[in-house]
């Protein structure tokens, strides 16, 4: 007998034989030809037809098709067609009013600006053709995973709002993020899939291939593409750059001097002779003198020689610095302009350097900072790459460090850019996995604050490079603490069984993407991009290597929820700091155990705000009404932090929340929010880093005011009047002084919006 039914919208629901019978009443009748008896006996009829099938549960579909089969079997032909008509009118009637059907209307016609389905992702502009296509598809996958995709469970708390499934629409599809390695994905060179890209040999094709391998890898993933070592890759394509430009220079002023054509091939013996390659700045002088003794071997006279190598020399630094600085600029320019995603999304992308104290790594990274500091091509501050500085001491974070100089210039930019935000490789559990000379062991960040470090499955690789996140799914904590009602025990009871909903939905979704192959991500898998997916072929099943990723549980809105249990949230007491810390240590000992017990990586996310903070708070809204200090705000607070309405000074709220970063292994990022120009005030600026810095803090960013003047081009804090053009807000200029003003600031736009 059939007890179950897969309805058309996905639910499953017991199956209901009346249901049937007065579906093929109102055809008999339509049909005249009905009969007391005789809908039940031809519905008797197809349930027989149906269980030959020997399909449990049933699908609507199938129930359609056995009852017309039936009517058609005991004659009643037009009743047949009849009842197929009306069934058919019914479908394309509840498509119509579909949820899916309903979100595809919204997409096509409603202005992104008044729709939230369309700012879902804010790197896509969901007004363009390519942006609403983009949304669509996204939306018809969405309803397609929570239809077949989840256990029933699953489903409805991610309908609910108990959960939030992050990137939904990617379900079946892809991996969330990845750290790629530049250095070894340069190294031969790459393909994209269309053509192989030869090993560059300038910092110039550096910086430009590292702008399409983070748009290809985009392309194979739903989330963020990072660099972690930009530094040190940006490094190689600028000793190449040196060691190029040195040598035409030594040879072009060779010939000045000694009045004669090509002195290149004199320039390659010496080189040879002297068995040096010219390094900037490193070794310098005994580069010099080496190459001076083998030049006077040639038989060129000593002064000339000493002369030439001084000359090519200073050349060749000044070439590559301003090679360097373009290179630069045109990497943040090309992740600010192109497209992945059928050219509906700029990349999102980010960027962690600092520590690579080489002369070569050190210029890459002064030149990209000023690159960051000078902006778009008006003037405007770039959205990606996020950039990402590593503060280490011994390295970077006090005076007698070699790159101390590059830490204080990082906090000038991101005083006045809002970028680079800091990791802080001294933090304990950033420490802890440090090794001098090793790069791949310091911790980088996918700029939202994603961290993938400690590893379970393979404890000989707890590195940076070339691993990611897996997927992520985020826990409503307000609303299991609204329902226990002040029952303390009753909220751990409840969060310990949405927590294993929630690890085996992560598990669940893992093998999915354990059975896909390396065909299916050609550049991610196929490109050696992902730790050891080198080693697999095409066909390949990717389960082993992904082993090497995370599975993450988040969590949001810790502050809610300690008033929803005990009326006040940690940062009004100390008693309630060590509530809020018991907490998320236990979310925290759960996913520990879950990875001894799967032998993969489960980690605790301080999931960001994004679009759940604002859906659960609605959801909660209408269940529970306006709760103070809960639900009667817009958004629940992001992750642990302290709510940016609570009045507490800078260095109490980094202080309160260091702790926490020590507990959300799967990455977490603190805001410090400064009012005025941060960039007339470094001392404080630099005062707030330390803080974050001493205290513990793994990943920070400071948040300040960043005005724009629209006719001068004037970027700072403005207050009633533009302290470059000395405009009012909303005042007119004349164009003979917008004219003007574009002379003398050549970044300010013309009357028709050109440079």
């Amino acid at each position: 007998m059939i007890k179950l039914l897969y309805k058309r919208d996905g639910r499953l629901v017991e199956f209901c034989p009346d249901t049937l019978y007065c579906s093929l009443s109102c055809a008999l009748q339509a049909a005249d030809c009905h009969t007391p008896g005789l809908a039940q006996s031809i519905g008797e009829k197809a349930i027989q037809l149906l269980t030959q099938q020997q399909t449990e549960p049933v699908q609507a579909a199938q129930v359609h098709k056995a009852a017309y089969q039936a009517l058609v079997d005991a004659g009643y032909t037009d009743a047949a067609e009849k009842f197929d008509a009306w069934r058919r009118q019914r479908t394309g009637a509840r498509q119509a009013d579909s949820p899916l059907m309903q979100a595809i209307h919204e997409i096509t016609y409603v202005d992104a600006r008044l729709s939230d389905m369309k700012r879902d992702n804010a790197n896509i502009d969901g007004n363009t053709a390519m942006g609403s296509m983009l949304q669509i598809g996204t939306a018809g996958a969405k309803a397609y995973n929570a239809a077949h995709m989840l256990r029933p469970e699953q489903a409805k708390a991610h309908q609910n709002g108990d959960i939030h499934i992050h990137d939904f629409d990617f379900y079946a599809l892809t991996t969330t993020c990845c750290q790629i390695d530049l250095i070894r994905l340069f190294e031969g060179g790459f393909s994209t899939g269309h053509g192989y890209l030869r090993e560059p040999a300038s910092i110039g094709s550096y910086a430009a291939l590292a702008a399409i391998a983070i748009q290809s890898n985009q392309n194979d993933q739903h989330g963020g593409q990072s660099i972690p070592n930009f530094d040190y890759a940006m490094a190689k394509g600028v000793a190449k750059t040196f060691a190029r430009l040195y040598k035409r220079h030594l040879s072009q002023v060779l010939e000045d001097l000694l009045e004669q054509e090509n002195c290149q091939p004199l320039v390659e013996q010496a080189l040879a002779q002297a068995a040096v390659s010219p390094r900037l700045e490193t070794d310098a002088q005994q580069v010099d003198e080496a190459l001076c003794q083998a030049l006077c071997n040639q038989q060129v006279d000593a002064s000339i020689a000493a002369k030439a190598v001084k000359a090519a020399r200073r050349r060749a630094t000044q070439q590559t610095e301003r090679d360097t600085y373009q290179a630069m600029e045109g990497f943040i320019h090309n992740l600010n302009t192109m497209h992945s995603r059928a050219g509906a999304q700029t990349p999102f992308s980010s960027i962690n350097y600092g520590t690579d104290t080489s002369p070569e790594g050190r210029l890459a990274i002064r030149m990209v900072l000023l690159a960051q500091d000078a902006g778009l091509g008006h003037g405007e501050t770039p959205i990606f790459p996020i950039h990402i500085f590593k503060v280490k001491d011994g390295v970077n974070y006090n005076p007698e460090d070699p790159n101390y100089d590059l830490f204080q210039l990082s906090m000038k930019v991101s005083a006045k850019r809002l970028f680079p935000n800091y990791v802080f490789l001294d933090a304990p559990f950033n420490l802890q996995y440090y090794r001098p000379g090793h790069p791949e062991t310091e911790v980088a960040t996918m700029g939202c604050r994603t961290r993938v470090m400690g590893n379970t499955f393979d404890p000989s690789r707890e590195i940076s490079y070339s691993r990611g996140n897996l997927s992520f799914t985020s826990i409503n904590l307000p609303r299991l603490a609204l329902k226990a009602k002040g029952d303390e025990a009753s909220f751990f009871l409840a969060l310990d069984s949405m927590m294993e909903l929630v690890s085996q939905q992560l598990l669940d979704r893992f093998e999915i993407q354990a059975r896909k192959r390396v065909y299916n991500y050609p550049f991610l898998m196929g490109q050696g991009v992902w730790l050891d997916s080198d080693q697999l072929g095409p066909d390949d099943e990717l389960r082993e290597v992904l082993r090497h990723g995370t599975l993450s549980i988040g969590f949001i809105g810790l502050a809610e929820t300690l008033t929803a249990l005990y009326g006040h949230h940690h940062g009004e007491s100390e008693e309630m700091q060590q509530k809020g810390l018991a907490l998320v240590q236990y979310m925290r000992d759960f996913c520990d155990r879950k990875s001894q017990e799967y032998q993969m990586n489960f980690s605790l996310l301080a999931t960001p705000a994004e679009g759940l903070a604002g859906r659960f708070t609605r959801m909660d809204q209408k269940e529970f009404g306006s709760v103070p200090g809960v639900t009667d705000r817009e958004y629940y607070t992001n992750s642990f932090h302290i709510p940016v309405w609570f009045p507490i000074s800078a260095y109490e709220k980094i202080q309160k929340e260091a702790p926490y970063h020590a507990l959300t292994n799967a990455g977490h990022i603190s805001y410090v929010e400064l009012d005025g120009d941060t960039a007339q005030n470094l001392e404080a600026f630099e005062s707030v880093v330390r803080c974050m810095h001493d205290s513990g803090i793994g990943y920070g960013s400071i948040n300040h005011p960043v005005d724009r003047d629209p006719v001068c081009g004037y970027v700072g804090v403005i207050g009633d009047v533009c302290p470059r053009c000395g405009r009012r807000s909303g005042e007119a200029l004349s164009p003979e002084k917008i004219e003007e003003l574009r002379k003398k600031y050549p970044r300010v736009p013309s009357l028709c919006g050109c440079r």
